[in-house]
């Protein structure tokens, strides 16, 4: 699924190219919409955009500004500027722009939709894999890379211990070509290819090798990183910013590039890969640690299958007591295969000793603090593979022991949160899937007035956006859009019907910014006017 941001002050203009849009090809083109260069740039710190359609001139912030922190955020991103202004230095400077079109708002709307028919042939030309194949690193020397991969094995393992002698860390990169630089912190990244057999040991070699080749074409150029296999058959990548990158610039930029990646090699390759992120850069010292996290993580992920991206919401400092809390107790690790096997009766039992242990005093309270955060983890990673839209809430308690009026209620929230997962993992995937897509629907039907697009549908029920795209349409048999309008139409109906509240009032509580908007999509709909509709219904 491509995401198409029109952006323009004209309000009118905005809004009846959204509805074209919106209307076109609901199943490949996700639609939003800007009123201002500020807004435009609100949408794209939170998610990727394929292709932005743009006024040059506004207030505040011109297009050709506003293009120029696009890129910065989303390079690939294509532009299209469409203006009522014809002059030669706009002209001139829009297509010195890479990747820019330029039309005249007096084209039509014929012309626009042309246009951007064009640019997702080529975004989708450019996507194919022998594209991919052709700017791929094939020269690197398969020796150097093997060296690498046992380098990083063995530093990812104790990195503590490669940390101490910081001298000798910076000779190894440089001997063996790691364009990484041992004094400043990094990201990582952990993928897993889900197989739908069991591979091969060539299937899965050349697999990994073309993962690898995708993720080259998107990132080589965009951050430092190097990417190994684990001991596990997993890909690992540790990235770091360019010079002049602010890290939580990167983090954002790394989600929205993994789901291109993602797509890519569903499309190309038939595999589909999840991906567990840093949410913080860590110091080299704590890779070992982190690494740890992200495979905990992976290990409780949402299921086989869904191209998931999650990322590590735990602060270092968080991340450190859970690491601790996790080594002094080897039982926790026992817990954790208890949970992700479905063994309820062996998990409780374990769960009950390891609480006794805790509240009787049999050891101290640092101790206690750190079993807690490292069993609310495990709960939480299961939690976000079925109850995703308790999330919000659940990390808040789960995540915060202060919360908590004592050691003994976090202790038994434990104890409820899991009974809570056991019931659901009772559940066949299907409806496991059902009872998600039900959720979301109930959260569209409770928050119509409420930003409900696919952006932030995705970013609260943690999907990347066209996977969550799809899983509905399969699920449903219409799209997301569809089901948002069915909803409006059925809420304003019945606000028409049940009450005297203004026309701009409805339109407002169904999600619509302004009332000659909402008029039109009410009339398209149902044949009438919301006053016709009215007048129909009390006669």
């Amino acid at each position: 699924m491509f995401r198409l941001l029109i952006v323009d002050d004209e309000e009118i203009i905005t809004n009846s190219l959204y509805e074209v849009f919106h209307q076109w090809m609901p199943d490949k083109l996700d639609v939003c919409k800007a009123y201002s260069g500020k807004e435009a740039l609100h949408w794209m710190s939170r998610s990727r955009f394929d292709i932005v359609l743009t006024d040059i001139r506004m207030p505040g912030m011109s297009g050709l500004e506003m293009t120029e922190s696009i890129k910065g955020l989303w390079p690939r991103c294509r532009i299209i500027f469409l203006t009522g202004h014809s002059e030669f230095d706009y002209a001139y400077k829009a297509i010195q722009i890479p990747n820019v079109r330029y039309l005249l708002k007096t084209e039509g709307f014929d012309k626009v939709m042309e246009t951007v028919q064009e640019v997702i042939e080529e975004i989708e030309q450019g996507n194919r894999m022998n594209e991919w194949l052709e700017q791929s690193r094939e020269q690197v020397e398969a020796l150097e890379w093997m060296e690498q991969v046992e380098y990083f094995r063995q530093l990812i393992s104790d990195s503590l211990f490669f940390r101490n002698d910081s001298k000798s860390m910076a000779r190894d990169f440089e001997y063996l070509n790691i364009g990484l630089n041992p004094n400043l912190p990094v990201l990582l990244a952990l993928g897993r290819v889900a197989y739908s057999a069991e591979p091969t040991y060539s299937d899965k070699k050349q697999a990994l090798q073309s993962v690898r080749w995708i993720w080259n074409s998107f990132m080589d150029h965009d951050v430092q990183n190097i990417g190994v296999i684990d001991k596990y058959g997993d890909l690992l990548w540790i990235l770091q910013p360019l010079p002049d990158q602010p890290s939580d610039r990167v983090v954002l930029y790394l989600e929205g590039t993994l789901e291109l990646i993602q797509e890519s090699c569903l499309e190309s390759l038939g595999l589909s890969v999840s991906f567990t992120i840093s949410g913080f850069p860590c110091e080299w010292e704590n890779v070992t640690m982190q690494y740890d996290r992200l495979r905990r993580l992976q290990q409780l992920k949402m299921g086989e299958g869904i191209p998931m991206i999650l990322k590590d919401r735990m602060d270092p400092a968080g991340a450190k007591a859970y690491k601790e809390g996790a080594e002094s107790y080897p039982k926790v690790s026992i817990i954790e295969a208890h949970l992700e096997a479905g063994k309820e009766t062996e998990f409780m039992m374990e769960l009950e000793q390891l609480t006794q242990k805790v509240l009787i005093g049999q050891d101290n309270l640092q101790n206690g603090v750190q079993v807690y955060y490292a069993i609310a983890l495990a709960l939480y990673a299961q939690l976000s593979r079925f109850e995703l839209q308790h999330l919000e809430g659940i990390q808040g308690k789960l995540l915060d022991l202060e919360g908590h009026k004592s050691m003994k209620d976090a202790f038994q929230y434990l104890k409820q949160t899991a009974e809570h997962i056991f019931a659901l993992k009772k559940m066949d995937h299907r409806s496991r899937t059902a009872h998600v897509i039900d959720q979301i629907c109930q959260y569209i039907e409770e928050h119509l007035n409420e930003d409900v697009s696919l952006v932030h549908l995705a970013e609260r029920h943690y999907f990347n956006p066209s996977y969550l795209s799809r899983l509905f349409k399969q699920e449903r048999g219409i799209t997301l859009s569809e089901y948002i309008e069915k909803c409006r139409i059925h809420r304003a109906e019945q606000l028409l019907k049940d009450g005297d509240l203004k026309v701009r009032d409805i339109a407002s509580l169904v999600g619509y910014d302004a009332a000659h908007s909402f008029t039109r999509f009410f009339k398209k709909v149902t044949g009438l006017t919301p006053q016709k509709y009215r007048e129909n219904y009390v006669r």
